[in-house]
């Protein structure tokens, strides 16, 4: 049972809450502060909760005012872990002040971010010095592109000003001007090639210093890949300890995605000949030096005959990978091994060139080694000298263990694996465009290992977690544990202040032509209905074919993705709806969650066909054929789900506030021609249905 101090003391946030602010208690917040109080602070409780909360319920304050006295209590973390920019803004600079300011709980947090998104003084140094022309930064222009000219150049020197000065605090998303990707990338660094306390500039360092203040905070904010990539690195090396922490993790229905992305393993061809070739040159470049630092000649040299070798067997290797393509004539041609079995000779060859790449990470380890002896224990002259090797040596070595893992998994048989694996290879052209890659089908297995079994307790949370009404596919999806508490949280808005029309329709997107001409001339009525429209597409060439011929008609009214950022269009369509004027935006599944168009801005969302994930996906297919092979139905166990929940995410654009009201249209009768249609309609809320067959769900 929840100590009754911690109950008393959730009740009266959310009383002083609730009454400084003037709002209305809702029903189902109170439910959800329950149910998150339950799960993270009864210790008779299992700590983990499952809990979809409808579209108004206020989940974050929720979580927030619930999470917090049990966490500090027990003298844990609390991680908040989102997947969008906008959820975390939301929460740094909206709910959590506003908590803190009125809640009478007393408590600190902070916004965590990967290297990426903070300045690196290393590399500011060397680009105002002029030493980023003979690193790594200029040895990958694939990759790297150092950015020139007198503006640029002028940047660097306002960034070092400022941080000098202590005027900014070197985190990117807060410098005044909108920065060029190239500015970005030449500024930032990532794990591989972080110096680490090694490095001249760690005291004024942005990243270090927002990471120290993560140890004194109560409440860390940060997103779901930051979280992922801490657990791959064992837990704990960038946030806090998993054991002493409980995880919220909203937007949930997101996590397993993002899962099977960093687990993930990529080689580029063309990229591997250039990364090799120019990991040739830099040794080349630094024998001398090497040497005059007691490397020996011989073992410089054996270093040159293993790379020498890994291009030919990587050049042997891509040419086995070719001839498996080259029956593919298309511009982009996909080759996906069934059941992730890659045939017995290109096994082999992946086999040995996985072991060259270990011949090459072992014969550099101890030169890298030695230049951090240098780096640290060195005089000042040679650290200078040092540090931009180390740092171009790291990436190298990192380089190699991206390798390593992608003919590791290529080289091995899912015997060998708890998990299965996807593997595919695809061409762009030509022999220097091959990408091989492979990943887990499954992301729970991991997500259970490196997650589940680490945590103190986790919620995750989003307003649609269940699919077809259920949450079997979240929990075979995300592995969570078995006796995890389900609940759902009902939204406070009347759907049926929603229309959901389904028109009259002589065709399907089972003849995409014949259902593309028919939008095209179902469109000019449908757009003309209302001043705010959102049209959702799950195929990018339809949007294409609809825009060209529409354009004509509706040029000054139509927001196409592709053509502008998100945030400007989303910028763009409400200014034209504050102006009195029309807006239509036509957008893909980005568009279709996490976009708040409330009132006006959005009155009817048209959804051209039933979001079904593209059939050419390489990791759905691998895991339909694992079903298939079982006996099981892949079309009602995976496909039949996932169109649920992305239509219910799209629907969920509509309803925004209490009072808003409008018409969600469906292009698609199969919802009421096919089985598995009846199925989807009865997951939906309960709006006022107009179908074109009559018959209500």
């Amino acid at each position: 049972m929840l100590a009754d101090a911690i109950r008393d003391e959730i009740r009266a946030a959310f009383f002083a809450l609730t009454e400084a602010k003037d709002l209305k208690p809702r029903w189902g917040q109170r439910q959800m502060i329950a149910e998150v109080a339950n799960a993270l602070g009864d210790p008779d409780t299992p700590p983990f909760l499952a809990i979809e909360a409808g579209t108004g319920t206020g989940k974050t304050i929720a979580y927030i005012i619930a999470g917090l006295p049990v966490a500090k209590a027990q003298s844990k973390k609390l991680v908040i872990a989102t997947a969008t920019v906008a959820l975390q803004e939301q929460l740094i600079f909206k709910d959590l002040p506003e908590i803190k300011r009125h809640s009478g709980i007393n408590f600190t947090y902070q916004l965590a971010k990967g290297r990426s998104r903070y300045l690196c003084l290393y590399k500011l140094d060397q680009l105002i010095q002029g030493y980023a022309e003979s690193s790594m930064l200029s040895m990958y222009p694939d990759e790297v592109a150092l950015p020139e000219g007198e503006e640029v150049q002028r940047t660097y020197d306002a960034m070092l000003t400022a941080v000098s000065d202590d005027s900014w605090d070197g985190d990117l998303d807060s410098w005044p001007q909108a920065l060029d990707v190239g500015v970005i990338r030449s500024v930032t660094t990532d794990h591989s090639q972080c110096l680490g306390r090694r490095c001249p500039h760690i005291t004024g360092c942005s990243f270090f210093r927002a990471r120290e203040g993560l140890e004194d905070t109560d409440i860390i904010v940060t997103n779901h890949d930051l979280v992922l990539a801490d657990f791959r690195l064992g837990g704990g090396r960038i946030l806090s300890e998993p054991e002493e922490s409980y995880y919220i993790f909203d937007e949930g229905h997101q996590l397993a995605e993002k899962c099977l992305e960093h687990f993930a393993c990529f080689s580029r061809s063309g990229r591997t000949y250039n990364n090799l070739s120019e990991t040739q040159q830099w040794l080349d470049a630094k024998r001398e030096l090497l040497i005059e630092y007691e490397v020996r000649p011989e073992a410089l040299s054996a270093l040159s005959i293993s790379t020498d070798d890994l291009i030919q067997a990587s050049r042997d290797t891509y040419a086995l990978c070719w001839n498996a393509l080259s029956g593919r004539k298309d511009d982009r041609a996909d080759l996906r091994f069934p059941f992730g079995v890659v045939d017995e000779a290109l096994r082999d060859a992946s086999r040995s060139l996985r072991d060259l790449w270990r011949l090459q990470r072992q014969k550099l380890s101890p030169v890298l080694g030695l230049i951090e002896a240098l780096v640290e224990e060195g005089d000042a002259d040679q650290r200078e000298v040092w540090e931009s090797n180390l740092n171009d040596l790291q990436v190298i070595l990192a380089r190699a263990e991206g390798q390593i893992a992608l003919w590791d998994s290529y080289a091995s048989s899912d015997e060998e694996s708890s998990t299965p694996w996807a593997r595919w290879m695809r061409h762009y052209g030509d022999e220097s465009s091959i990408e091989c890659y492979a990943s887990p089908i499954y992301a729970r297995d991991i997500l259970s290992e490196h997650v589940w079994e680490r945590v103190a307790g986790a919620v995750m949370t989003s307003a649609t977690l269940t699919a077809l009404g259920s949450f079997d596919h979240l929990m075979q999806q995300t592995g969570l544990p078995s006796d995890t508490k389900l609940a759902r949280v009902e939204s406070p808005f009347e759907a049926s202040r929603g229309r959901f029309v389904v028109p009259v329709m002589t065709s399907d997107p089972s003849d995409p032509a014949a259902h593309t001409d028919e939008l095209i001339d179902m469109f000019p009525n449908l757009l003309e209905q209302h001043r705010g429209t959102l049209v959702l597409f799950s195929s990018k060439r339809q949007l294409q074919e609809l825009v060209e011929a529409l354009e004509t008609t509706f040029e000054s009214r139509l927001l196409v993705q592709g053509q502008m950022s998100k945030a400007e269009i989303l910028q763009e369509h409400r200014r034209r709806i504050d102006r009195g004027e029309s807006s239509i935006i036509f957008g893909l599944a980005s568009f279709a969650e996490g976009v708040d168009l409330p009132g006006d801005y959005c009155s009817h969302v048209i959804i051209a066909k039933l979001p079904f994930a593209a059939p050419d996906d390489p990791i759905d297919a691998a895991h339909a054929e694992l079903l298939e092979a079982a006996g099981r139905n892949p079309f009602m166990e995976l496909t039949v789900p996932s169109a649920s929940l992305r239509l219910l995410q799209a629907c969920g654009r509509l309803l925004r506030t209490e009072t808003d009201e409008g018409v969600i249209t469906l292009l698609d009768r199969r919802i009421m021609t096919k089985r598995y249609g009846r199925a989807i309609m009865e997951a939906l809320p309960r709006y006022r249905f107009q179908l074109a067959d009559g018959h209500l769900p």
